[in-house]
């Protein structure tokens, strides 16, 4: 995470050299005209390999250079930096044959050196990089050796599946440049940031691709990300063609903008990402004992998790473009989910208030109290600003109301949330959602493996403090370690089985892939995996002129 004194370094770095680049950037301009569109939150971080939030993710998506790349739209692994590659057969080693005659957007060399640089930085235990845990299958040394200035071998202590589709999120740093992270391979380069406000992105004129007529790209001169957590805002602006594309649109606004320019919105089925709902494990929270003891019981996050209506949730909240959670995998991961689960979350409310007295917990005059007497309260945080989250808290609010729990919904602008959540531990129960990038359970490494950061519900955890969270990782690197499709398919369902007996995470919904893009934004294609509308950057162009909806 960027300190504040660093960012504020950043910031002023950034602004001194904003008018030499953007002046640059006319110079270079093609014509492709600038893409415009809104960040949900500011960005925590420009390093790329400490990237976990959303609005930092798109960012490097757009500025990193990757040595291979998922075709978001055919799913298949593509070379970008690394022309070839090869893994072994006991999937520990990688080598790559790299591109040459590339620089970086400062113009430093790109090479060899770059690769072992960045793979030392993201293997650095004390770098805590969300990224590198996905390649964390053992313990050990990773090995890097530089055969020639374009060839390089990596080898890991154990097997790590999937190894070359982990690189797609690896986004390769200068081992020599002045500028550190700010030195890209990537179509654009960070031209200003204004916090709270905007990060402008400029053409990249070091950008080593061409289209197939030998034009340079991207085609774009800039994008102009807005930093805007109210969709509703957002929402406006789009409809007066302030911008671009809604890269994640709301279900009532797709429907409102079907009725009036059919041609804009696109729903591309069932996506990967969930909303979720957890609650606070962290031993070391400054939360009532009693509360503690609820939130550690499974049999509790179980009658919770019953007495929620998924399908109202989907049909009111996402008016039908959404479909009740089953577990952490979208039915849409076709070969990942465990179709084992599908009715693991049946709504009943009987049995959940079942459950509960079970558990020594007795409705009283309407008011659910535990064997101590103490009411059943608790308060949901969720980000401030995002409709359908708190739409969604104030339905499992009446939903649980109807068992005697009371629940308050609070909504919290994102960085108070994030510190909540990471550092203070002043929360009892958190609703949000969970972007993923990919296909591969590797890609989930940093939210099951108990020592990540991003183990949400109890991060950090020096070891597991269950048996089910040790078994989780015993599972999770023996998936990551085998080769076999089909034991890797066995060890991750018992994944997701354990996930849903032990309820860490309560899954409600997963969204159908919804977005809209104006009709002034040529080759726009979108698609289920994330970056939705602007996975193929480098090849849009904004035409026309941009006109408002009614």
């Amino acid at each position: 995470m960027v300190t504040k004194s660093r960012n504020a370094i950043l910031v002023s770095a950034l602004r001194v050299s904003a008018l030499c680049i953007v002046l640059a950037g006319f110079a270079l301009a093609q014509g492709g005209g600038e893409l415009r569109f809104c960040l949900h939150s500011e960005p925590k971080t420009f390093d790329p390999l400490k990237v976990e939030d959303d609005a930092s993710v798109s960012i490097r998506y757009l500025t990193g250079g990757v040595l291979l790349r998922i075709n978001r739209q055919t799913q298949a692994l593509e070379p970008e930096l690394a022309q070839s590659w090869k893994v072994s057969k006991d999937a520990k080693q990688i080598t790559f044959k790299l591109r040459s005659g590339i620089s970086f957007s400062d113009g430093t060399p790109f090479s060899a050196e770059d690769v072992v640089y960045t793979v030392r930085q993201l293997m650095d235990p004390a770098l805590h990089s969300p990224t590198g845990d996905s390649f964390r299958s053992g313990p050990g040394i990773v090995e890097t050796r530089i055969i020639s200035p374009t060839d390089i071998s990596i080898t890991f202590p154990a097997p790590v599946a999937g190894l070359d589709r982990q690189f797609d999120q690896v986004a390769i740093l200068s081992a020599h440049s002045p500028k550190k992270e700010m030195a890209v391979l990537g179509p654009f380069m960070v031209a200003d940031y204004k916090p709270g406000a905007t990060v402008l992105l400029v053409r990249n004129p070091n950008y080593w691709k061409t289209d197939a007529q030998g034009k340079k790209l991207p085609y774009l001169d800039s994008i102009r990300l807005d930093i805007q957590p109210n969709r509703d805002v957002e929402m406006l602006r789009f409809k007066r063609g302030e911008v671009d594309l809604i890269n994640s649109l709301d279900s009532e606004y797709f429907d409102k903008l079907w009725q009036i320019a059919p041609q804009v919105v696109h729903d591309a089925g069932p996506s990967l990402d969930s909303e979720q709902m957890w609650f606070n494990q962290v031993e070391k929270s400054p939360l009532p004992a009693y509360k503690k003891t609820w939130f550690r019981s499974a049999s509790f996050r179980r009658a919770i998790s019953e007495a929620i209506n998924r399908d109202d949730l989907s049909r009111v909240v996402f008016r039908g473009h959404a479909q009740p959670a089953v577990g952490p995998i979208s039915p849409a991961n076709k070969f990942w989910f465990n179709a084992k689960l599908s009715a693991a979350a049946a709504y009943s409310r009987d049995a959940a208030l079942k459950a509960l007295q079970g558990e020594g917990f007795q409705l009283q005059n309407g008011t659910l109290k535990d064997k101590d007497g103490n009411e059943v309260v608790f308060s949901i945080i969720t980000n401030s600003g995002n409709k359908y989250r708190e739409r969604m808290a104030t339905m499992i609010q009446e939903d649980l109301g109807k068992i005697g729990i009371k629940v308050n919904v609070v909504t919290l602008d994102f960085p108070s949330l994030i510190e909540r959540m990471t550092q203070t531990f002043e929360y009892e129960a958190v609703l949000l959602g969970l972007t993923n990038t990919g296909l591969d359970p590797n890609e989930q490494m940093n939210v099951w493996l108990s020592s990540s950061e991003n183990h949400q519900w109890n991060p950090s955890e020096k070891t597991p403090e269950t048996a089910w969270e040790a078994e989780i990782d015993k599972l999770m690197r023996e998936q990551a370690s085998s080769a076999d499709a089909r034991a890797r398919k066995k060890a991750f369902d018992r994944v997701q089985e354990i996930v849903v007996d032990e309820v860490p995470f309560i899954y409600l919904v997963n969204r159908n892939a919804l977005s809209a893009v104006a009709a002034d934004v040529q080759g726009a294609s979108p698609v289920i995996l994330s970056p939705q509308t602007f996975w193929n950057a480098d090849r849009l162009e904004v035409k026309g002129e941009r006109l408002a909806l009614k």
